[in-house]
């Protein structure tokens, strides 16, 4: 081919016309031309039009990476909102206030405040002393608040708080919880204080001149203070259990013997007596 020849065929290959290279573009980004297209969301094209699986695989991290990246300020913001479910409302620090009341043993919790027996003395007689008597011995079928010291151990034990109660903790928070009966939660701070002074003076642990408070709240010591353990039935009843109780049909049938025929069973009171005195 001569040397004009060649020149006339690169000229006429520079001057495509518009619609035939689009239409060349076209095919090479379909995959039809000898080299490949790459797109970072994309899968690479193969010159047959597949997409290859390295390629895939590659795409598919990326795009996982790129939603966790974008959704990670929403996932976090809804994981620290509070969730509503349409029911109840938030509750204040004063309604918690009012539930968060629990004493522990060592006086912690305890509200600030004093009481003296002698206060104690006036506030029990007003609000105390018609269900639980003068001096804690109790009135009517009402529980004692005093005495019974070394009855534990016996067959009638009577449990108050100078005999049964391990800690004032105990005292303290019945009272402040369920005191006086009917008016729970009545008594402001400083009756607390002295009503539960003046209970533990019912029962000689205090003297009359003791004041209560959360200062003089490690001075109280309960005589039943080491008369409580842990549960240890786990070692001490172990060797009674039964590895394989029975669960189904443990017992025989139960079978009547007999049956009563007299139906006036139950006893005459004056029938009783009578005979009694007869």
């Amino acid at each position: 081919m001569s040397k004009s020849v060649k020149m006339t065929v690169a000229a006429n290959s520079l001057h495509l016309s518009h619609r035939e290279r689009s239409a060349h573009e076209v095919r090479r980004v379909r995959g039809y031309g000898p080299s490949r297209v790459t797109c970072p969301l994309t899968p690479t094209l193969s010159p047959q039009g597949r997409g290859s699986a390295l390629s895939l695989r590659h795409c598919v991290a990326l795009s996982l990476a790129l939603l966790l990246v974008l959704a990670a300020p929403a996932l976090a913001q809804k994981k620290d909102s509070p969730r509503h479910y349409g029911i109840g409302q938030a509750t204040t620090p004063a309604q918690i206030a009012g539930w968060d009341i629990d004493v522990r043993p060592d006086g912690q919790g305890a509200p600030p405040g004093q009481g003296s027996v002698k206060h104690g003395e006036k506030v029990y007689m007003e609000k105390c002393a018609a269900c639980h008597g003068e001096f804690g011995e109790s009135a009517g079928r009402w529980p004692p608040l005093a005495q019974g010291k070394g009855t534990l151990a016996s067959h009638d034990p009577v449990k108050t708080v100078g005999s049964y109660f391990a800690h004032l903790a105990t005292v303290f928070d019945y009272i402040r919880r369920a005191m006086p009966f009917g008016d729970a939660q009545s008594l402001s701070n400083d009756e607390l204080y002295a009503v539960v002074a003046y209970t533990l003076n019912l029962n000689d642990i205090v003297d009359d001149k003791f004041v209560l408070s959360k200062a003089t709240w490690a001075q109280v010591k309960m005589p039943n203070q080491g008369g409580f353990f842990d549960d240890d039935r786990e070692k001490t009843e172990k060797a009674l259990w039964n590895s394989r109780p029975c669960m189904k049909d443990c017992r025989p049938p139960v079978t009547i013997t007999g049956r009563a025929r007299a139906l006036d069973v139950t006893p005459d009171d004056e029938k009783s007596l009578r005979r009694g005195a007869e």
